[in-house]
């Protein structure tokens, strides 16, 4: 019986262990090969009506051929002359059903903007009365002793945040005329003048972007202070005077005894443009709150296009698949027609008598205006999530579509908040020194998809603005797009791909103004950008299997607007800091309320699990949030936090700073912070709190130490650590582990990782070319699996653990690079003439292009060939490989009249055991720099570009140009004088072992 017993285990084993060797190969054979919706995307942009079908499909067609998988279609208007071919129209929907059908013919998947311009819902048929609107005020001081007619005046609107410089006189005159009367409040005029402070982000009148470093992440609590009595408003004192306003404004009351403040409420439209939308695209942005005014402005929008390309096509892998909403740039609303009533309906009171406070005044003492006022922004934040992205959501799914988001920067809701409604939620990252530090967008979205189980989190990548100038290229930014991908990124949208609709003999060709990283196929390098392509996609392929590992989960407080920042301590680094060795997620209040205890771990609906839930140091709490949280600690969680001191609105208020008070005694034992650090055992689970947490405060949270000293304490292993520079993630299953590692420095390293996984032994995965390896040299200890690794310059690569490789380490020595050969004889190189390189030369040496006396080299841009005969009598010991020492900046060799590989990062090295024979070789290797030195010394010539935002008469004429330029562009970015680029094969080339 126990031989049989025996025998079933082992055949089980057996079974489990062939299972998990079969998952592992499908892995492999995914990573080599990865599908089409792994690849990367683009943000193909339109250029205000500069359309046509041939630029059309050819940019598509490029994409198809470069690996590009899918895009963001958005037209917009920045720097370039207007085309003919006005936004909307029947010529415009076809081309769009053009590029459509092309999209489905080539597999690519499109996803459209809900709007023109790049940022929001809009356009010029939406109406004054279903715009984003201000509850705006007037102010008329009277008295019983006046005898004089009393005329209210209209309130003026706002002042836009962007200013009114982008209004178009139209705009202008229809932002002016809407007006619409809401009511007419009384009260006798206070003694004192307080005011409340920072009224604006309160009452929601502005927004400004954070990624500018404008705003806060968010407001603080609502105040527990009472300010002066003598300047508050008594409430049973304001009388609603709205009937006795006549529409010219007269108000028909005498007033009693005293002073009296009249004011007269109005709707404004809050300034909120279409931007940058092309022309016939300017407009007012749609009401937020209000889905009869989303519908209103689908309908003619997306009515038309679907109206010309027809149904979704859910069948095929390309064409349109996905509605975009772009980063929220739109500011704040805080009052639309249905407001009054939904505010009732959610927070259960009237806010007609707290309308003073919209303009600063303070009702009844300022402690309840400020709680009015979070109650205003929580109110606004639902309406938001439900009647403007939950329902552009709806209506994608009703035409087969699902939903990005990308919830950021001017968002008046929270982010995560926001986010977690998107079907794809998505981030933002500016190319490193050439913008804004959205690097925050990263750790929202990645968030949110890890909590809420979407496996997909794109990310608008490497965008830039005017000291960009065409100087990127896939080896300059292999660094950071490694930070993105350890950070959880797994889909870069190279912002930006415009469509080159100018001859394409014009290059560089037609920009988005001088904003964006120029991916697209003017670029010098883009026949070799596959290769790149395939390093990402096969990158992407394996972030997105499994599920992201994280210790810590970080709620952020109720309220709005918010972002969520985690300690400053957790992130090495600025601009794109790292993870430390226990990971984290930001999770919003609303996902807390869904999540359960399993094994002791926090888990939520999705699949995300966490060792510990972090508190923010906040001081209110409402009473349900507060129950959720003591419920998930008797469950079995681990809290870390101290409690919340009331509630922050005035739903139930004072009964909800009771019933905080009375959990708080509950959950904690005592509302007084003890000095020292306390595990307190409640139910099942541990609430760890204390005096030392303040101490260690970290932005709304306590210091990463702090936290890691907890995790340590509970036997939690640090996820991943080494002693040299090496940023990583994890993402695992129930049957492997795959971790990203990458080398943060510009020189190679030598360093020992360790690993918390023993599932298997380890093997590396390289996404540069597809090759698997194992790895013999490994030691483990319990959970733990320790690595010795190399890693060139910015080199990356994953290590994969699976269950069923129960391989036994064989310690081995990383072998040293032996040089069999140096390349240093005669070098023929080929320009080409097209733009202003001599035919042929041969050189001794190589050197750089830039610091050659002669100007077609020293100016030129594009590919060059070098072709060079030797003979080989190395080793024939396998592998053998070729090392291209240094290029500017990307290469492709060829070995005896075959393709060998292209090369566009370090280690500058291609395998050649198959390709090198003894004797005579011929090798040519194809190099091409990058467009600024051609641009540069067509600055020395004279300028024949676009001028008063007009295109020039020889391009309008078709006539030949005069001034000896090879270069074209719609930006213009450099002068003469500017410094030239290294270019070439700088070298030395060997042949190594």
């Amino acid at each position: 019986m126990r031989t049989k017993f025996i025998t079933v285990l082992f055949s089980l084993f057996c079974l489990a262990s062939y299972v998990c060797r079969a998952q592992v190969n499908e892995l492999k054979s995914g990573f080599l090969h990865p599908a089409n919706k792994y690849k990367p995307g683009v943000y193909w942009y339109f250029m205000d009506g500069n359309m046509a079908a041939e630029s059309i499909t050819k940019d598509l067609e490029s994409m198809k051929k470069a690996g590009i998988g899918n895009l963001i279609f958005l037209e917009v208007n920045v720097g370039v002359p207007r085309g003919h071919v006005d936004f909307l129209s029947d010529e415009w929907t076809s081309l769009f059903a053009h590029a459509e059908k092309e999209a489905r013919r080539l597999g690519i998947e499109i996803t459209l903007g809900i709007g023109p311009g790049w940022t929001g819902s809009g356009g010029p048929w939406v109406k004054g009365g279903q715009s984003m609107q201000h509850l705006v005020s007037s102010e008329t001081l009277v008295s019983a002793a006046d005898r004089r007619k009393i005329v209210l005046p209209v309130p003026r609107p706002k002042t836009p945040y962007f200013g009114e410089d982008s209004f178009t006189p139209e705009f202008k005159e229809n932002w002016l005329k809407y007006y619409q009367d809401v009511a007419v409040l009384a009260f006798p005029l206070p003694a004192g003048d307080g005011n409340i402070t920072d009224l604006d982000e309160k009452a929601l009148y502005q927004r400004a972007p954070y990624s500018s470093g404008l705003v806060k992440a968010n407001l603080a609590a609502p105040t527990h202070a009472k300010g002066n009595p003598a300047s508050a408003i008594k409430k049973n004192k304001i009388i609603d005077l709205t009937a006795k306003m006549s529409p010219d404004g007269t108000l028909n009351w005498n007033p009693p005894a005293g002073k009296w403040k009249v004011m007269r409420f109005g709707s404004r439209n809050n300034g909120a443009i279409t931007r940058p939308a092309p022309a016939p695209g300017i407009g007012f942005e749609a009401d937020k709150f209000d889905t009869t005014a989303l519908n209103a402005h689908l309908d003619v929008y997306l009515g038309k296009i679907f109206k010309k390309m027809g149904k979704v096509d859910q069948n095929t892998a390309g064409g349109l698949k996905r509605l975009h909403m772009d980063s929220w740039e739109m500011g704040a609303q805080n009052w639309s027609a249905n407001f009054r009533r939904e505010f009732l309906k959610r927070r259960g009171y009237d806010p007609l008598k707290y309308y003073p406070v919209y303009s600063g005044n303070i009702v009844g003492s300022l402690t309840e205006s400020e709680r009015f006022l979070w109650d205003l922004r929580q109110t606004s934040q639902e309406l938001v999530l439900e009647n403007h992205a939950g329902h552009v959501k709806q209506y994608a799914r009703k035409h087969h579509l699902t939903l990005s988001i990308e919830p950021y920067d001017m968002n008046p809701t929270s982010d995560l908040a926001l986010g977690s409604v998107a079907d794809v939620p998505m981030a933002e990252f500016w190319s490193k020194g050439k913008g804004f530090n959205s690097a925050y967008s990263v750790i929202e979205a990645t968030s949110i998809a890890h909590v809420m189980g979407r496996s997909l989190v794109p990310a608008e990548a490497f965008t830039a603005q005017d000291n960009e100038g065409w100087k990127q290229h896939p080896g300059s930014m292999k660094n950071q797009g490694d930070w993105a991908f350890a950070a959880g990124v797994n889909r870069f949208v190279y912002h930006t791909f415009q469509n080159q609709f100018l001859p394409d003999s014009l290059k560089p060709g037609a920009t988005m103004g001088p904003y964006g990283v120029h991916w697209d196929r003017s670029q010098t390098w883009w026949p070799m950008v596959g290769s790149y392509h395939d390093y990402v996609s096969r990158c992407q392929y394996l972030l997105q299997q499994g599920r992201t590992v994280a210790d810590v989960s970080y709620v952020i407080p109720e309220g709005a607007p918010h972002v969520f920042v985690p300690p400053s301590s957790a992130i090495l680094g600025d601009t794109i800091g790292d993870r430390k060795s226990y990971n984290f997620d930001g999770i919003a209040p609303a996902q807390l309320m869904l999540a359960s205890v399993k094994g002791n771990k926090i888990e939520f609906p999705g699949g995300a699990s966490y060792e510990i839930l972090v508190l923010p140091i906040f001081e209110t709490m409402t009473p349900e949030l507060l129950e959720k949280i003591g419920s998930l600690i008797q469950q079995g969680a681990t809290v870390v936090g101290n409690p919340p001191l009331r509630a922050p609105g005035l739903t139930d208020y004072p009964h909800a700073d009771a019933k905080i008070e009375s959990l708080v005694h509950k959950i904690w034992g005592s509302e007084d912070v003890p000095a020292t650090l306390v595990y307190r055992k409640y139910g099942s689970g541990m609430l760890i709190w204390g005096k030392p947490i303040l101490m260690a405060k970290d932005n709304l949270y306590p210091h990463y130490d702090l936290t890691a000293k907890i995790l340590k304490g509970k036997g939690i292993e640090e996820d991943f650590r080494s002693d040299n520079k090496i940023r990583y993630t994890h993402r695992s299953s129930a049957d492997w582990d795959i971790y990203f590692v990458s080398n943060t420095s510009p020189n190679q390293i030598n360093a020992n990782a360790l690993f918390r996984s023993a599932k298997g032994a380890p093997e590396v995965w390289n996404a540069i070319n597809g090759k698997t390896a194992q790895i013999t040299n490994f030691e483990k200890k319990g959970r733990v699996t320790s690595i010795p690794i190399q890693l060139s310059a910015y080199e990356s690569a994953f290590i994969v653990f699976a269950r069923g490789d129960n391989r036994k380490p064989v310690p081995a020595a990383i072998p040293a690079e032996k040089t069999l050969q140096i390349l240093d004889g005669h070098w023929k190189i080929n320009f080409d003439k097209k733009w202003g390189g001599p035919k042929e030369i041969t050189v001794d040496s190589l050197s750089d292009w830039s610091k050659s006396t002669s100007e077609g080299i020293k100016f030129y841009s594009g590919a060059a060939t070098y072709h060079q005969s030797f003979d080989f009598n190395g080793s024939q010991t396998k592998p053998v490989f070729i090392d291209l020492g240094l290029v500017k900046n990307m290469a492709r060799v060829y070995l005896n009249g075959k393709e060998v590989g292209t090369l566009w990062t370090a280690p500058w090295k291609l395998e050649i055991s198959d390709f090198i024979k003894e004797g005579k070789n011929e090798i040519t290797i194809e190099v091409v720099n990058l467009w600024p030195n051609r641009l540069i010394g067509d600055e020395q010539k004279p300028y024949d570009g676009i001028v008063g935002n007009k295109w020039p008469e020889w391009l309008l004429k078709g006539q030949k140009r005069t001034s000896g330029r090879f270069t074209f562009t719609t930006t213009r970015q450099y002068r003469a004088t500017s410094p030239l680029l290294p270019s070439g094969l700088l070298g030395p080339v060997k042949i190594i072992q």
